[in-house]
């Protein structure tokens, strides 16, 4: 019997004991403040979950026992709000401790998050209610940080629950730290360190390839300080710098800014891709693919901008992008170009990152393994954009190599040419001695045919005086002969057809043709054409005159048929004595030859002189042989 009762004692205090233990895995584990430890991130059963697909439930219901047991424990790390928009109800733990002497906050280190409601314990089982979010105004935050933070009490002896109601139209890490105050503005102050260095390598690099651009003007640079640029916005809207410092009171446009961003940022990724590598002419089927996905990256944004923003979520649709830029520089590469080199090498750090934070917002929780994991993206954009630059640097060496073997080339060719040359001047200096003794064996033959010549030149100067003498005889008959010739000349050339040379002797430039005009249509005395005055005065062209009443001026072709025509004076002089000879028979293509005018320049104004012919038939009949000057004037 003894035996048997401490039997039934032992049973007893096993089951006790196992009770306790399974009640105690069951139980949510309060986490213990503590001033030793500066930091802890809640994770599996420290953090519990209830979905509120409806958003219907109350705080007062969710608090309540009936409630209580519906959370469950996290199965992840980082528990996340998968299904978007939705509202998820967070719990945790904590146990105050009186002898810690440190002050301590909560950190919700996901940005993106778009509302918590935060309930917070205080004495007397009340709660306080903070609203925090990036979809509130950044100003109205408890603390001015990128992250969000809510101080703590760390009063009495039992464990404090408290409360979170979460939802985001974005997949969002729900990620909660305890903080001692100390060890936050620590860790602040490295965060926003390393965040300047970051930025700062965006804006140097960027400000060092627009340098590159302005000075060279290739896109490719352009393109790259506008992929760095994009990466960097991205990377701000994500990370809460942007909402911090840039626009603080925008909590709309804060909630969009990161989807400007990446599509910007895959459009000019494929564009740097396009021209560092000459795909248009190394690959023109790439070529097309890559507008062709340019093309649809615009038109999906321009869709979920207008229809439906909730798309702007799946981030994952820049694989598409990325994998064809990624293709695009292996496929290059294979090629032979050698920049695509480091073009591959970078993208492959960036293809990295992007597969882990894939596969983490997928829910692998395991990959989720902090900071590191957090801004994997970040470090992997840091490693790419350095050996982006890389690839620029190789692409331009290798230019500089082209440039400097095809001016070893130039040289080499350079270097023939002078060769050639040399050969050339000796080859012509052997024929100058050549030609030289020839030349002088000719001046020999020459100096014996000058004696000859001197012979010959006296018996000439024999002859010259006595042609002198009848030269004298000559004289007197040359003074008549020179009037005969001129009134001759004159009457030849008005009465017989003859060439322009001989033409131009009567009237051999401008001065003359406008000295003829001018005394032929003012023989009978000048008389103004406006007022009827008989007085003048010189003009400001050549033998034009101008009325010295009423000041006006008229050259000496106005009212003559050469008024407006383009033809110089001397040639329709001519004209019009070849179309009178030839009483308007000759052809405007035999005005042209004899002249050199065109002939759409002669039949035109071989018309207007035809014309005037047949107006003054009868004058022209009753005219003599200078009957053609009867055409001139008007």
């Amino acid at each position: 019997m003894v035996k048997s009762s401490a039997l039934q004692k032992t049973f007893v205090f096993l089951y006790f004991f196992l009770f306790v233990l399974v009640s105690g895995l069951k139980a949510q584990k309060p986490v213990q403040i503590q001033d030793s430890v500066p930091q802890h991130i809640f994770t599996f059963e420290e953090i519990e979950i209830l979905e509120d697909a409806g958003n219907k439930l109350s705080f007062d219901e969710v608090k309540s026992e009936k409630f209580g047991h519906l959370f469950k424990a996290s199965l992840s790390s980082t528990p996340q709000t998968t299904d978007l928009n939705k509202t998820y109800w967070f719990r945790i733990k904590i146990k105050p401790n009186e002898s810690a002497t440190k002050s301590f906050l909560l950190e919700f280190f996901d940005q993106t998050i778009d509302h918590i409601t935060a309930y917070i314990p205080q004495a007397g089982n009340k709660y306080i209610i903070e609203h925090l979010g990036d979809a509130n105004a950044f100003n109205n935050r408890l603390v001015h940080h990128k992250n969000f933070e809510i101080p703590i009490r760390n009063e009495g002896k039992e464990a404090q629950t408290y409360y979170f109601k979460i939802s985001s139209s974005q997949i969002a890490d729900v990620i909660v730290v305890l903080r001692t105050t100390q060890w936050f503005i620590s860790y602040a102050l490295d965060e926003y360190f390393y965040f300047g260095i970051f930025y700062g390598m965006i804006l140097v690099f960027s400000f060092y390839n627009l340098i590159m651009y302005i000075a060279i003007r290739q896109k490719q640079y352009l393109f790259y300080v506008l992929y760095n640029l994009s990466v960097g916005f991205f990377e701000m809207s994500t990370d809460g710098i942007a909402y911090q410092y840039l626009w603080p009171n925008a909590p709309g446009w804060n909630e969009l800014a990161y989807a400007f961003a990446l599509c910007a940022t895959s459009i000019f990724a494929l564009l740097f891709t396009r021209e560092l590598l000459l795909v248009k002419g190394k690959a023109p089927k790439l070529n097309k693919v890559i507008i062709t996905v340019i093309s649809v990256r615009l038109a999906f944004f321009a869709y979920s901008y207008f229809f439906d923003q909730t798309l702007f979520s799946y981030k994952f649709i820049e694989a598409i992008p990325l994998a064809v830029a990624f293709f695009t520089g292996i496929y290059i590469f294979k090629k032979g170009y050698q920049p695509a080199r480091f073009f591959v090498l970078g993208y492959s750090f960036l293809f990295a990152g992007f597969t882990l934070k894939f596969l983490i917002m997928l829910g692998i929780s395991w990959l989720n393994f902090g900071a590191v994991s957090y801004y994997s993206l970040s470090f992997c954009f840091i490693l790419e954009m350095i050996f982006l630059s890389f690839a620029i640097g190789d692409k331009v060496r290798i230019l500089k190599l082209k440039k400097d073997k095809a001016q070893q080339n130039i040289i080499k060719q350079m270097a023939v040419n002078a060769q050639l040359k040399d050969t050339l001047n000796q080859e012509l200096e052997t024929k100058v001695e050549e030609r030289t003794r020839e030349v002088y064996h000719k001046s020999l033959i020459i100096e014996s045919k000058n004696q000859a010549l001197e012979q010959a030149n006296a018996l000439l100067q024999q002859q010259a005086e006595e042609i002198s003498r009848m030269n004298v005889l000559l004289e007197h008959d040359n003074e008549e002969l020179q009037t005969n010739v001129e009134r001759v000349t004159r009457d030849r050339v008005m009465s017989t057809e003859v060439d322009f040379e001989e033409f131009s002797k009567i009237y051999p430039d401008k001065e003359s043709c406008y000295q003829f005009l001018a005394d032929l249509k003012w023989k009978n005395g000048y008389h103004c054409r406006k007022c009827n005055n008989d007085h003048y005065f010189n003009g400001h062209i050549m033998h034009s005159r101008r009325c010295s009443k009423c000041g006006y001026e008229e050259s000496v072709t106005t009212y003559t048929i050469f008024h407006n025509t383009r033809i110089p004076i001397n040639k329709a002089f001519y004209m019009i004595f070849l179309i009178y000879s030839s009483k308007g028979k000759i052809s405007s293509h035999k005005l042209s030859e004899l002249l050199g005018i065109r002939q759409s320049t002669c039949w035109t104004f071989g018309s207007r002189i035809k014309k005037a012919m047949e107006d003054r038939k009868k004058t022209l009949k009753k005219t003599g042989k200078n009957g053609w000057s009867q055409l001139v004037v008007e």
